[in-house]
């Protein structure tokens, strides 16, 4: 039987690694084998290319370049990682996916969802998750900038405007697909986050 394939969206500072691995140990208790991935990366090349899009500084890449590094990426990982793991019948969480995408790069930076949507059709065939779960938080942004002491990679440094488009973004994306996204309230208890992503995703286990 395929796997499920579950991605974790959200701003700067929304909880998403933590409750992933959260998350993961849920679903491991019931009994399911469980990847922990993540984005830009999550295999060999992808790695790599990790590295290109989150160092130096912010205009190291123009817009344009920057979205073609992650759709190359999301390519990598989606062939080395995501669908041998669904095809063994294994579940797989993604810390991103394509949405930030859609979100950082066509709506922060006015590509133009569609246009940036188009390379992940181009390069991934147009793969997507069975759910994503897009998790908010009002004070997310100042989680991030405390979580960031020694200063934050160059996407996630960005200002305060540029990261009120990208949690605008999301919310857009979210409406447009309600059958697969779902937001999530990531305020209370880990505890509480969890339960919420645990009912999120019910209906496929």
């Amino acid at each position: 039987m395929r796997g499920r394939f579950i991605s974790l969206e959200g701003g700067e500072g929304a909880g998403k690694s933590t409750q992933l691995k959260r998350l993961a140990e849920a679903l491991r208790a019931r009994g399911l084998d469980v990847i922990e991935t993540r984005e830009p990366g999550g295999s060999p090349g992808a790695e790599a290319i990790r590295a290109l899009l989150l160092q130096g500084e912010d205009d190291r890449w123009t817009p344009e370049a920057e979205a073609l590094l992650f759709a190359a990426a999301r390519a990598d990982h989606v062939a080395k990682t995501i669908k041998p793991a669904l095809e063994r019948g294994a579940w797989v969480l993604s810390d991103r996916f394509l949405d930030s995408s859609l979100a950082y790069q066509g709506g922060a930076w006015g590509l133009g969802i569609a246009q940036v949507r188009a390379l992940h059709e181009f390069g991934s065939r147009g793969f997507l998750p069975d759910r994503t779960l897009l998790l908010t938080l009002p004070d997310a942004p100042d989680r991030a900038r405390a979580r960031d002491t020694e200063g934050a990679d160059r996407i996630g440094g960005r200002d305060a405007a540029y990261h009120a488009k990208v949690a605008a973004a999301f919310e857009e994306i979210a409406a447009a697909e309600p059958e697969r996204c779902r937001t999530i309230d990531a305020s209370g208890t880990p505890e509480d986050v969890t339960s919420r992503l645990l009912a999120a995703i019910e209906d496929l286990l």
